[in-house]
């Protein structure tokens, strides 16, 4: 019995240290799916230097399964090549030349990228020093080598973490691979079926792709080589903007006035104001200044007699100012304030005014 639950707290322990256990590289592949499979290769890239010699320094670009533990093996070098994942996908590793190592400049150099208990392997294809390896002066165009079609499926965003499907017709039996301008590294096309070559590359971050960016496609065999250009772009066209149309009857309030007409008084009004300015003025003065008084009273009553009538009957109504899209102005009339403010957007169609905002 105790035995029994030594043993279970023993397990229980190890099940709480689990979490502390897992390296970044096993994270990564738990978050890629990266141990389902044989990992893959994608591109191999070295910065050429100028001069293979004592402190030349030599960086190395790796492109495969994400969440994977990378090494690079050179030729006539004392030591390996550690690579670090510095994206996801993305392995990096640098190694200066001693005075003690004997590489050349075509010196191969091998890959390996090991995800779980499987291991994928390839050789560099690029020598070491500028101008030196068969990919420059010693690549021999052949007639026997075709490349019949080259295609790329276009994305919609060529952010990092988007993938471009290649595929090629060509020669069976090549070695084929691709040159994306803003990539570092060539990206390996493994030949699919007989003749037919395939690859999908996952954008990274650091990439520089353009909607328009080059793709050459390189079939070679031996020392001979023929290459192609890829003739679409790598994006769908976006969207043309759309065309703004003038709408004639469409624009925005200016002004929204008050309009005050005056009324006119009439003869009752008149008659109305003299007869009592007559007897106001009939109550002023003797003699013949009491006439002049009621004839002063009866002119001023009639006056202003009228002038209240006319201000009983005065009249308001409003006026919209509207400046249309055609940059003319139009009025419309309310008879009482239809609540338009200045800077609303209205259109106006046979005198009828509504908003459109």
């Amino acid at each position: 019995m105790k035995t029994t639950k030594t043993i279970l707290a023993s397990a229980l322990a190890i099940s709480a240290l689990m979490p502390l256990l897992i390296t970044p590289g096993m994270a990564f592949a738990q978050q890629y799916g990266a141990t389902q499979g044989t990992p893959r290769i994608e591109g191999f890239h070295v910065d050429e230097v100028k001069r293979m010699r004592p402190g030349a320094e030599l960086n190395f670009d790796l492109y495969g399964t994400p969440g994977g533990s990378a090494a690079l093996r050179i030729d006539g070098a004392t030591r390996n090549v550690p690579m670090v994942e510095t994206e996801a996908g993305h392995y990096e590793g640098t190694y200066i030349v001693s005075s003690r190592d004997k590489i050349a400049a075509r010196s191969p150099v091998t890959a390996n990228l090991r995800v779980g208990n499987q291991v994928a392997s390839t050789v560099l294809n690029e020598s070491l020093q500028i101008g030196v390896g068969y990919h420059a002066a010693k690549a021999v165009p052949s007639p026997q080598l075709k490349i019949e079609r080259f295609n790329v499926e276009p994305v919609a965003d060529l952010g990092g973490g988007n993938d471009l499907q290649f595929s090629m017709a060509g020669t069976p039996g090549a070695k084929a691979d691709l040159v994306i301008n803003g990539v570092k590294a060539k990206v390996f096309m493994p030949e699919v079926s007989r003749g037919e070559y395939a690859t999908t590359y996952t954008i990274r971050s650091s990439d520089r792709i353009g909607r328009n960016s080059v793709v050459t496609a390189n079939l070679r065999m031996g020392d001979r080589v023929t290459s192609a250009t890829l003739g679409k772009p790598l994006q769908f066209a976006a969207a043309p903007a759309p065309v703004a149309r003038i709408c004639y009857n469409c624009g925005t309030v200016e002004a929204v006035n008050l309009i005050e007409v005056k009324g006119e008084g009439s003869y009752l009004g008149t008659i109305g104001g003299g007869v009592v300015g007559a007897l106001l003025g009939s109550q002023v003065g003797g003699g013949s200044g009491r006439t002049a008084a009621q004839i002063a009273g009866a002119v001023g009553g009639a006056y202003a007699g009228n002038m209240i009538e006319g201000k009983v009957r005065n009249t308001t109504h409003y006026e919209i100012v509207v400046r249309l899209q055609n940059c003319t102005t139009q009025m419309v009339p309310f008879a009482t304030d239809p609540g338009y403010r200045v800077g609303e957007k209205v259109k106006v169609d046979a005198g009828v005014m509504t908003r459109t905002s």
